[in-house]
């Protein structure tokens, strides 16, 4: 028998096991008039260093990203507090990812997931506290490794947090596969030599790792 081509297969977890928190922001938007992303334009200035980053990275608290966030959004031309943005971030889980975790384990895959998100628990991430926790729960509970970038004090897209993720499992990054939604957390992972998909959408994403894994997903 041909030995594998991957052993592990990590995971993001907003917009790839939940659906996408973009989608809640553009219903903000909506309701509060501004002009649709006007929220990941806000994201996009300065990326590294803006209020989202460093509350990623758990350097401020979320008084002080709200304070940081609506500052940042009024420099842009419109009122918006970054609770606001914080109350809308929790996705609803997709089954059918959350099956496909089932078969890859009963396969043999290793799983694990690489997550942006704050110390309060509530990010693009996932929200660890609230009216989903215990589902989200059940899902964390599924991987065998965890990597949040409010515990590590770093966030993708910075190469070190994959290469954290490698370490702990123990592999090298050409036996992993990794999804995101984001084009810009799946470039490092494939400079890294990850095999990395950018899901789209649910469907998408599960026909493209099927054909990696040679299992039918979902």
């Amino acid at each position: 028998m041909s030995e594998r081509r991957f052993e592990a297969v990590i995971f993001d977890f907003g917009g790839v096991i939940t659906s996408s928190p973009f989608e809640a922001f553009n219903r903000l938007e909506e309701e509060r008039g501004l002009p649709t992303d006007f929220i990941r334009s806000v994201n996009a200035q300065s990326p590294h260093d803006n209020a989202w980053a460093q509350f990623e990275r758990a350097e401020i608290d979320a008084r002080r990203f709200d304070l940081l966030f609506e500052a940042e959004a009024e420099a842009l031309g419109h009122s918006l507090p970054g609770s606001a943005v914080l109350a809308v971030l929790s996705g609803a889980i997709r089954p059918a990812m959350v099956a496909a975790l089932g078969q890859l384990a009963e396969a043999g895959y290793r799983l694990a997931c690489i997550t942006n998100n704050v110390p309060a628990g509530h990010g693009a991430g996932m929200a660890r506290s609230g009216d989903k926790a215990d589902a989200y729960e059940q899902v964390f509970a599924r991987f065998e490794q965890v990597i949040e970038s409010s515990k590590a004090g770093l966030r993708k897209p910075d190469p070190r947090i994959y290469t954290m993720m490698c370490d702990q499992l123990g592999l090298e990054p050409a036996q992993c596969i990794y999804l995101d939604d984001l084009g810009i957390n799946c470039k490092p992972a494939a400079q890294l030599g990850m095999a990395a998909i950018k899901v789209v959408n649910g469907e998408q994403a599960l026909a493209e790792l099927s054909a990696l894994v040679g299992i039918e997903l979902g």
